[in-house]
């Protein structure tokens, strides 16, 4: 009638799925924050890619999601990385000469007015940003290097 103590079966007793991972019941809600998080970036997503450029909602599309990143780093800074004892002058080289190629890029097809001969970085991407599936996919790749860069 009366069970001892050592009878009664408990949950790391139980036989898990995966051998050697002990059984952890509960465990559902921690993959159904991911997945909210993830549902409502899409949409975040999709309702910005349907704005219209250059307009005071697509500002506002803008601003949210840098206001919300800029404070999360700035309440919960995250740890950082130790910085390097030296400094890799190769590498660094190689980002310095691309980003330079394309400012000058931008530079002059804004001094020469873009001409269809020599059009600017943006001229040749907007046709490719204009169905909407793209846009928002791009900008949920924007609001998820965002969130890594706050993250590191």
């Amino acid at each position: 009638m009366f069970m001892a103590t050592g009878d009664v079966p408990r949950d790391r007793d139980r036989p898990s799925r995966w051998p050697g991972f002990p059984f952890r019941p509960g465990r559902g809600g921690y993959r159904a924050r991911p997945i909210l998080i993830g549902a409502g970036l899409v949409g975040y997503a999709w309702i910005a890619g349907s704005t219209a450029p250059l307009t005071a909602s697509s500002l506002v599309i803008v601003l949210i999601p840098g206001v919300i990143l800029a404070v999360i780093a700035s309440w919960r800074p995250p740890d950082r990385i130790p910085p390097p004892d030296e400094l890799d002058i190769t590498g660094v080289s190689y980002w310095v000469i691309c980003v330079a190629a394309l400012f000058e890029w931008e530079a002059s097809a804004f001094r020469d007015g873009s001409f269809p001969w020599h059009p600017s970085l943006t001229d040749l991407i907007n046709p490719l940003l204009g169905p909407h599936v793209v846009k928002s996919a791009a900008i949920l790749i924007w609001l998820m290097v965002g969130w890594a860069l706050v993250r590191r």
